[in-house]
């Protein structure tokens, strides 16, 4: 255990003799109210606490924070209670720590297994954790201090839970370390997590990294020195010149992403070079590029355009004499300090007296920053669904575009232009109507690739499109871009959403051939007990008709008593057991032949029932036939789709009616070519301009038959695409 003077020592200098004794009075009062306490190491549980204090001493945070780290589980752990930090050390003091205190109660589902109670118990947990730097940074920075700590003292854990932890740290904590900028953090919690999550593969590249190092470091020390004098040579004094170690976790992501080897991976070399000022910044990378070759498109000035998260250098890579690769990051003291520590670093530069405006400008501006990433999962009330959309939101891999004015906007990776569109400013995003990319014109659907200069049409007024909620059709992929999208639709009238909910679904019943299915049933495939309240859903976008034919694909085939086709039993022994018939289970019929319907066609996902013919086995027909109801009784049985190979497919007759164009069959045939769904056959009437297509599709699903009728339709020209039946 180390003495109080030891963890304070890199701070001793710049500490006034009032906050020396409030770091004192922290550290005995967190020892005394833990005496006695253990690890499941077997170690003083105290030892937690000093090294979060030190991690926060070596991130030069100020007093308060180093002392509510020291005192960050007293509350959960020990009989102190708030008030009682609150009376000793005052209200900053504790109001830091409550930031960071576990939760002893969270209100949860009573019908929830144990299990889902501690899945929804972390959850809420990091929501609030997540939610209190929006109040104070300062908590998420005490909380990361703990994470890491207890990531570096994991292997004491039960291997179950190593692995949970391991993979929250690596979802959640150290992207957030990451979103913070703060590298060094980042990188050790990723290497930490993936030591417990992929054990072999760390083993693997630490010893293949550990028999290269002496040869790498004689190589590196040579080019450092190169590099040094190279900058001498030429009149640049001064310069901080170093190798960058690779880390285990970002060599193995680079190998799977990539499918590269060890040896493609650790042949590219990596150097820094910090110079004092800005202009020797350009000034190095101009002598870099005259000495070596440059490697096209591998070149990003981030201090002329800095990342969202304000992080700035100049990144380059050139090809050395030996032909292998050199990488080089080119930036200011100032800019490597931000790289490092990302918004620790303001109190660094308090630190060193160095509190200019200039600084505490960008401060401000990266608390904005942060409020504005939590702003998506804010109104977010579900925990689970909360951490979902910061995954998908704010922790995923970044793409990064940039605005017709140069600046950078950063975006999980597989946005479009209306996620970017909405990112700029909701009202853009609401009046979207066409972007371009690099000044051509792109479709709404368009995947970001980094680089891209992006540019939104709009409309004077107007609002989003439904088609953007429907997920098939790859509008919208944020959650942020979605939560805005929902919250346009609800300000409309209820009334009007109701309507505009029951067209959509009847166009929906209509072109899947299930007109009689009725609004209840329906409604209870989504657990909602009220018709009209399902219907205002699907007005609002909550709800897209699409996920109907998913719905009922989950579903048991007999869900309801109120719908005579459902109550139809088969009056045939249920035994024996029943067999498999190709695709199709058929209870007992001891494996007859199976034929499906051409009056109906009935696809995977369709509630279907068998008719035993004369001779020729079984017909499956779709319970909603209406030639099932002219059959006698006695001979339907029950029958269940069973399991399917891929391979399988189901001819479906479909209709299209459209206003005739030059083009038109070519569209269809392209939308439906890219659901690699084969056309059996089609036919075309045209009269007065409107033509009208007989197709026969052969697909996998009803799911599938659906997406490709949603795709049909969003063709020019396209008055209506459905299903035919019998």
């Amino acid at each position: 255990m180390i003495s109080f003077e030891e963890l304070i020592r890199p701070l001793a200098s710049q500490l006034a003799a009032h906050e020396m004794a409030i770091l004192q009075k922290a550290y005995d009062f967190a020892r005394e109210a833990h005496k006695g306490q253990k690890r499941k190491s077997g170690e003083d549980f105290f030892v937690h606490c000093i090294e979060v204090a030190r991690i926060l001493v070596d991130l030069r945070m100020d007093v308060p924070v180093i002392a509510a780290g020291l005192l960050h589980d007293v509350v959960e752990d020990t009989a102190i209670t708030l008030e009682d930090l609150n009376r000793e050390f005052g209200a900053e003091i504790r109001r830091l720590v409550d930031g960071v205190t576990k939760l002893d109660q969270v209100p949860l589902n009573t019908d929830s297994t144990s299990r889902g109670r501690d899945r929804d118990r972390e959850a809420e947990y990091l929501r609030k954790t997540l939610l209190a730097m929006d109040d104070d940074v300062r908590v998420i920075l005490i909380k990361l201090a703990d994470r890491l700590h207890n990531m570096r003292t994991l292997g004491h854990l039960s291997p179950e839970r190593q692995r949970r932890m391991a993979q929250e740290t690596t979802e959640i904590f150290a992207p957030l370390a990451s979103r913070l900028g703060i590298w060094q953090m980042k990188w050790e919690l990723q290497d930490l997590s993936f030591r417990y999550l992929d054990p072999d593969g760390y083993k693997r590249i630490a010893s293949l990294i550990t028999d290269r190092r002496a040869d790498r470091d004689r190589y590196m020390t040579h080019l450092v020195e190169r590099l040094k004098q190279l900058l001498e040579q030429n009149g640049i004094t001064g310069a901080d010149v170093s190798g960058r170690s690779k880390h285990i976790y970002s060599i193995w992501r680079k190998m799977e992403q990539k499918e590269l080897t060890f040896d493609q991976i650790y042949d590219v070399r990596a150097v820094r070079v910090i110079v004092p000022t800005i202009g020797l910044c350009y000034q190095v990378l101009g002598l870099i590029h005259q000495t070596w070759r440059p490697i096209t498109g591998e070149f990003d000035d981030y201090i002329a355009a800095p990342k969202d998260n304000f992080y700035q250098s100049l990144h380059t890579a050139v090809i050395l004499e030996d032909k292998k690769t050199l990488e080089v990051q080119i930036r200011t003291p100032e800019m490597h300090v931000a790289a490092e520590y990302g918004v620790a670093a303001h109190w660094r530069y308090k630190e060193i007296g160095s509190t200019t405006r200039g600084r505490d400008e960008a401060y401000e501006r990266r608390l904005k920053y942060l409020r504005d990433m939590m702003e998506v999962g804010r109104e977010v009330e579900d925990a689970n669904e909360f951490l979902d959309t910061m995954r998908s939101d704010v922790f995923q891999d970044r793409v990064y575009v940039f605005t017709p004015r140069g600046d950078i906007v950063d975006l999980p990776a597989g946005s479009t232009p209306i996620d970017f569109a909405y990112h700029i400013h909701t009202d853009i995003g609401n009046r979207c109507r066409g972007a371009k990319a690099n000044g051509k014109l792109v479709p709404l659907d368009y995947t970001l690739q980094v680089g891209d200069r992006m540019e939104i049409l709009t409309s004077k007024r107007g609002g989003p499109s439904r088609d953007w909620l429907n997920p098939n059709l790859g509008y919208v992929r944020t959650k942020r871009a979605l939560a805005k999208i929902r919250h346009w639709f609800r300000r409309q009238d209820r009334e009007k959403m109701i309507a505009l909910g029951r067209e959509m679904l009847d166009r929906e019943l209509k072109r899947l051939g299930l007109e009689k299915m009725k609004y209840e049933q329906a409604a209870a495939l989504f657990e909602i007990d009220n018709a009209d309240d399902f219907l205002a859903q699907i007005g609002f976008g909550d709800i897209h008709p699409h996920q109907l034919v998913v719905k009922m694909a989950e579903e048991e085939v007999s869900r309801s008593d109120e719908d005579d086709l459902l109550k139809l039993v088969s009056t045939v022994p249920d035994k024996p057991r029943p067999t498999t018939s190709g695709e199709i289970q058929i209870q007992g019929t001891g494996g007859l032949l199976t034929n499906l319907a051409r009056c109906c066609n009935p696809v995977q996902g369709d509630e279907i029932i068998g008719y035993i013919t004369q001779g020729r086995g079984v017909t499956i027909h779709r319970k909603d036939c209406r030639n099932i109801l002219t059959l006698p009784t006695q001979r339907l049985i029950s029958v269940d789709w069973g399991t399917t190979d891929q391979e399988n497919r189901y001819a479906v007759p479909i209709m299209i009616n459209a206003y005739d164009r030059e083009g038109l069959l070519r569209d269809i045939g392209i939308a439906v070519a890219d659901e690699h769904i084969n056309i059996r056959s089609v036919t075309v009437n045209t009269h007065n301009h409107i033509a009208v297509f007989n197709v026969t599709l052969e697909v996998e699903s009803a799911t599938q038959l659906s997406r490709v009728l949603s795709k049909i339709e969003q063709l020019p020209n396209i008055m209506e695409a459905r299903r035919m039946t019998g």
